[in-house]
């Protein structure tokens, strides 16, 4: 439970996380009849998908309202945790704002949340090859991104 709560927060705060916690196991009660496991038996990557579900629901009934940057749906006080170097952030930033928001998705379900790509394939409705290239394909383009930036100096 506490896994599903700290997604949530990082991606609409800790205020709202307390209330959407509620909606996805709502939820996930509701729908435990038309659960798939993933071959892990844990349940976490379908807790992962409902949460999704839950935030992008929460979005549009709240537009304007999270404390949660709208373009990459990242709330940057949780990455400066994650971080030790705060000077990063911006650098961060820019890299996962370049990415398609399926691609952001994929990464941070895998690098933030700790699920295998096998398992954020079943959270996001996907194949697990889908996945995999997908987070390939965020994997390098951050890397560019953040190449580049040191190249230039930033």
């Amino acid at each position: 439970m506490s896994t599903v709560f700290r997604y949530l927060g990082r991606r609409v705060g800790v205020g709202p996380a307390d209330d959407l916690l509620g909606e996805v196991f709502v939820a996930a009660v509701g729908a435990h009849l038309r659960v798939r496991p993933h071959d892990s038996g844990s349940a976490l990557p379908w807790l992962y998908g409902i949460a999704g579900n839950v935030v992008r629901s929460y979005r549009r009934r709240s537009l304007g309202r999270a404390r949660v940057d709208e373009v990459t749906a990242v709330d940057w006080d949780a990455v400066d945790e994650r971080l030790d170097a705060r000077s990063r952030r911006q650098e961060l930033q820019v890299a996962l704002a370049g990415l398609t928001q399926a691609e952001r998705e994929v990464l941070l379900l895998v690098a933030w949340e700790g699920l295998s790509p096998a398992e954020a394939a079943q959270a996001l409705g996907l194949t697990a090859v889908a996945a995999r290239s997908r987070l390939h394909r965020a994997r390098t383009r951050a890397q560019a991104t953040l190449g580049d930036m040191a190249q230039a100096g930033l």
